[in-house]
């Protein structure tokens, strides 16, 4: 990275952008590539092909570039944020309608994954759930065999904005950023993340008993 530009606020260099010094664009870009490599790492669960995520977040983040308003958004960061999840999710949402695929195929509640999609031990993607829910993740545990009927449950009993609240909550998203990513307000988005933590906890102890 040019580190002329290391002495600069985002914000700052973003104004300079619009002064017609575009070859910071290259800058930031390169700047924030890290950020778009982990998110692209979380939203892989999805089903999503992590090099194209990778594509679709450098994408979005260029949009954050080319659309920030210092006096309208928060900081740089934050609405980058922002744009990088918006475009992966959007991403990830077009690839599932052109596979018209059942829910099944891109997410399993067995499916092997490390917490917030970092490095470290593998975590199954109900005890996340679980451990969220401040609920002893043993108490959820189902048996494989049962797994297409909460999967099943989930196509049946979750709303189209409910199943998309569990599909971000399960990359690790806060309900306050899945509302950002979403359009929606944070109120609207924590009801329905509450809703159908409730209803797999149904399905679930269902299963086991």
């Amino acid at each position: 990275m040019n580190k002329a530009y290391e002495m600069y606020t985002d914000e700052e260099l973003i104004d300079r952008i619009r002064e017609g010094e575009e070859r910071i664009t290259d800058y930031i870009m390169d700047k924030y590539k890290n950020l778009v490599r982990s998110k692209a790492k979380s939203m892989y669960i999805l089903g999503a092909d992590n090099e194209d995520l990778i594509q679709e977040g450098m994408i979005g983040l260029y949009k954050a570039i080319r659309d920030y308003d210092a006096g309208r958004d928060a900081s740089f960061f934050t609405f980058a944020d922002l744009c990088v999840s918006r475009q992966m999710y959007t991403a990830v949402q077009a690839a599932r309608r052109e596979k018209h695929a059942p829910l099944n195929s891109y997410i399993s509640l067995y499916a092997n994954m490390t917490e917030n999609g970092s490095d470290g031990a593998e975590t199954e993607l109900l005890e996340v759930l679980a451990s969220r829910q401040e609920t002893n993740p043993e108490e959820l545990l189902i048996d494989k065999e049962n797994v297409a009927d909460i999967e099943a449950m989930i196509e049946k009993e979750l709303s189209a904005f409910e199943k998309q609240v569990l599909d971000l909550y399960l990359t690790g998203m806060s309900y306050s950023q899945i509302a950002k990513v979403l359009s929606r307000d944070e109120k609207s988005t924590d009801n329905a993340l509450q809703r159908l933590k409730a209803k797999l906890r149904r399905a679930v102890r269902k299963d086991t008993f």
